[in-house]
């Protein structure tokens, strides 16, 4: 080696060795991250090593049971009829998703290409939608369910999600939309396609993440939603299964082990859902972001 290229690799540290130094910039980033963490996980683990302890029995805290109690997550499946309630859960989103799904694309593609007269106000009633918390249209909504006569039927979560989730389903697949050349619509026209064929054969191919990404969404926020099931739906088993967790709660609140295992039960099928469809999730997510 020259006496050059050692002043050269001297002045930069690492070039003998193969490698860099990280700048303390990431170091300092991936310390917060890992921080967030273990901070985000720390309640799961902390429930988990409850839900093994003796069932009757309060946990002290995070702590690994020295004898686990795996039958705590089988007494708590069958105390709070899991099964029914996984039937149930699966029918209301099963008919939720779709419906709005499909609703909220063509809605979208209808405000952002097609852009009717007075299109711009519509959306803006959408985008007023969003600041509707469901606690303040929970009292009329209970009012008009039962008017109705669809109290404790799963039409009472059904109907009234289908309507909560358009605002944000039109937003989002508005911000999709609008981000597609409009040369692409413009070729299939000339091409003979109308509007309909537009919709199926050019601009929802496109938006597959888009739309993958909103069913992950309101599949969770359907799985999960408490507030509906309670109020309009008395019998636990024809409610979510986050919705009978008040239910299970009641009847169980003084048992702590077996509350934690029937509230990982309940969290499981939702942070599977992600896990599998992660990558479509964060696709769609970067490309509005690179789009936008």
């Amino acid at each position: 080696m020259t006496e050059t290229a050692i002043r050269q690799s001297a002045a930069r540290p690492g070039l003998l060795t193969g490698g860099s130094l990280p700048p303390l910039g990431t170091i300092g980033a991936r310390t917060i991250i890992i921080a967030l963490m273990i901070v985000t996980l720390m309640p799961f683990v902390t429930m988990f090593s409850a839900a093994l302890a003796p069932s009757g029995t309060y946990p002290p805290g995070l702590q690994w049971p020295a004898n686990p109690q795996w039958q705590n997550f089988v007494d708590a499946f069958n105390s709070a009829h899991m099964d029914r309630l996984l039937l149930s859960s699966t029918i209301i989103a099963a008919c939720v998703v779709p419906v709005s799904v499909l609703i909220g694309t063509m809605a979208g593609f209808g405000v952002a290409k097609l852009a009717p007269r007075g299109s711009k106000y519509i959306y803006l009633l959408f985008v007023l939608g969003l600041t509707l918390p469901f606690e303040g249209i929970i009292t009329p909504l209970y009012y008009e369910i039962r008017a109705m006569g669809l109290l404790n039927t799963k039409f009472a979560i059904i109907l009234p999600l289908i309507g909560l989730y358009m605002p944000f389903s039109v937003y989002w697949m508005r911000a999709h939309f609008v981000n597609v050349p409009d040369e692409m619509s413009e070729a299939a026209e000339i091409d003979g396609a109308s509007a309909w064929q537009q919709f199926w054969l050019v601009q929802v191919p496109i938006a597959r993440p888009a739309i993958l990404s909103l069913a992950i969404l309101q599949f969770l926020w359907t799985w999960n939603q408490f507030l509906l099931p309670i109020v309009l739906v008395e019998v636990p088993l024809e409610r979510t299964m986050a919705g009978a967790l008040g239910a299970f709660q009641g009847q169980w609140g003084t048992n702590i082990p077996l509350l934690c295992a029937g509230s990982l039960i309940i969290l499981a099928p939702t942070v599977l859902l992600f896990i599998i469809f992660q990558k479509q999730f964060v696709a769609a997510l970067l490309q509005g972001a690179v789009k936008g």
